[in-house]
């Protein structure tokens, strides 16, 4: 008798082998991969370079025009200077009176960044390390003033400054600059403070520290990094203000900032044919900011880390 198996009970077909010579599917997969990665590292290669070449570039040529007459400013702007004319620098500083300028510059920077760096701080390290009632709503009105152009409040800013008597005053300037900058002050050091260990806070409230000292001998040298990131992204900022300053001293010459100065210089040095002295007054306005970033390179990099690293 013939059996017929049924259709289920049927063999199986053998499964295909593979072609010879022929790789499976996810290898290629992987090298198709690989090669967008590499294509997506060198397009951003290139943009890194574009950009590098668009910042430098001005900047060398400010530097060497420092150097140079007017001359050879405009006969031969791309050429080194035939010699290193000094004499620019001393003429900026104080016949143009960039020198005046500069240390209003620098009172005005190191009070603001102080002051800032204080008041930020205390306020990030209470909304971080500290639950009350309304806690994020301050939080979140800080971070709102991110959000919100300085151009915006100038007139209200104006009159405010105007009726406190701090006008043409760099108490009234010190008072913005520091307003200007808690919000992003408070916005990174409240994510910083709350990456800080809880257990040396709770060592330190055993041992009989108060909430104030627990703050200034504890917790505040813990976050040495995240504070040197901020002051100096701080000082950058407010050391380059323009229209504040503008707005706040426009009737004190005598205490205009380095901003003010150089703004004026610029529009007098047609007059007077001294663009040497135009761009030995940028020079000596860009130079500071480079050192200070050059020096403490490495404390901003480990402080905008650290607190993802934590």
């Amino acid at each position: 008798m013939k059996t017929t198996l049924p259709p289920s009970a049927a063999v199986p077909p053998p499964a295909a082998l593979p072609t010879p010579g022929k790789k499976p599917s996810s290898g290629s997969h992987a090298r198709g991969r690989r090669s967008e990665v590499r294509f997506l590292s060198s397009l951003g290669h290139i943009a890194l370079a574009v950009w590098a070449v668009i910042v430098i570039v001005p900047i060398l040529w400010t530097f060497l025009a420092a150097f140079k007459n007017t001359g050879e400013i405009f006969s031969s702007p791309w050429t080194l200077p035939a010699e290193l004319r000094w004499e620019n620098f001393s003429r900026a500083w104080t016949k143009a009176r960039v020198g005046r300028y500069f240390m209003n510059s620098v009172v005005v920077v190191g009070c603001g960044t102080f002051a800032t760096m204080l008041l930020g701080s205390m306020a990030a390290y209470v909304l971080a390390r500290y639950r009350f009632w309304g806690n994020r709503a301050v939080y979140y009105l800080f971070v709102s003033g991110l959000a919100f152009p300085v151009f915006l409040a100038l007139v209200p800013l104006f009159f405010v400054v105007k009726n406190l008597g701090l006008l043409d005053t760099h108490t009234g300037v010190i008072l913005v600059y520091t307003a200007y900058s808690l919000p992003f002050t408070v916005f990174f050091l409240a994510a910083f403070f709350r990456t800080l260990p809880n257990s040396v806070a709770e060592a330190g409230m055993i041992d009989g520290c108060s909430h104030v000292r627990l703050f200034f001998q504890v917790m505040l040298p813990m976050a040495k990094p995240g504070l040197i990131s901020v002051a100096i992204f701080n000082v950058i900022g407010q050391w380059a203000q323009y229209q504040l300053p503008l707005v706040l001293l426009s009737n004190a010459k005598d205490k205009w900032v380095l901003t003010q100065g150089i703004a004026d210089i610029s529009v007098n040095a047609g007059y007077e044919a001294d663009w040497s002295g135009l761009f030995a007054a940028l020079t000596i306005a860009i130079l500071p900011m480079i050192i200070v970033y050059a020096i403490f390179q490495r404390q901003i990099q480990s402080g905008l880390t650290s607190g993802a690293v934590k």
